[in-house]
């Protein structure tokens, strides 16, 4: 099975994290201590069909940065480590999911070459759930740049913070499943490998 155990420990996070690209999303337990960021977590895992296990003690007495900034860092060494060698998996995946009145799409490639375009942030208000919008960038560019892939946020429309949150984590879940889904032999690559 792809599965990952990563551990980190800092001044500012305590985070044991697990990931099994394969098991399901029945296995989730998500607990970050920030309750919006569990709930996108969530519903990251349960669209992708990850198990996911987070347990996360970060310094909330400041603000969620640095727990949401290092649950990325985390997620996405899980996410490379289990995967492997990338052999045999689709490599892209990309969704547009609507929540009500919004709509955000998610785009991946797992190339191997971390990159972050993030857009339509101006649509979400400055403070979502009581803590600044910037920190879910901080959280996309973490995973992205650790797990070594290409993602695309796009939030095309929307008035409620909420659901084009919820819309974009959605659409990273379908991308990612289909990303990782196996239906080839050998690496999706003209060069022959995955940098």
């Amino acid at each position: 099975m792809r599965r990952s155990v990563i551990k980190r420990k800092t001044l500012e996070t305590d985070i044991v994290l697990e990931l099994n690209l394969d098991k399901g999303a029945t296995e989730n337990e998500i607990k970050t201590g920030f309750g919006f960021a569990d709930h996108m977590l969530v519903l990251l895992s349960h669209w992708a069909g990850f198990g996911l296990k987070i347990k996360c003690q970060g310094d909330l007495v400041v603000d969620a940065h640095h727990s949401l900034e290092d649950t990325g860092i985390c997620l996405g060494q899980a996410f490379a480590e289990a995967l492997g060698d990338r052999k045999g998996i689709n490599r892209v995946g990309f969704a547009k999911v609507p929540m009500d009145e919004a709509l955000s799409e998610a785009v991946i490639d797992i190339s191997g070459r971390p990159y972050l375009v993030y857009k339509g942030d101006e649509l979400l208000a400055s403070v979502v759930a009581g803590e600044e919008k910037d920190l879910w960038r901080e959280f996309f560019k973490s995973f992205a740049f650790n797990a070594k892939l290409n993602l695309h946020i796009n939030y095309y429309y929307g008035s409620n913070s909420h659901h084009l949150l919820e819309s974009a984590f959605k659409a990273s879940g379908l991308a990612l499943k289909q990303a990782v889904t196996l239906s080839r032999s050998h690496v999706l690559s003209t060069k022959g490998s995955l940098d």
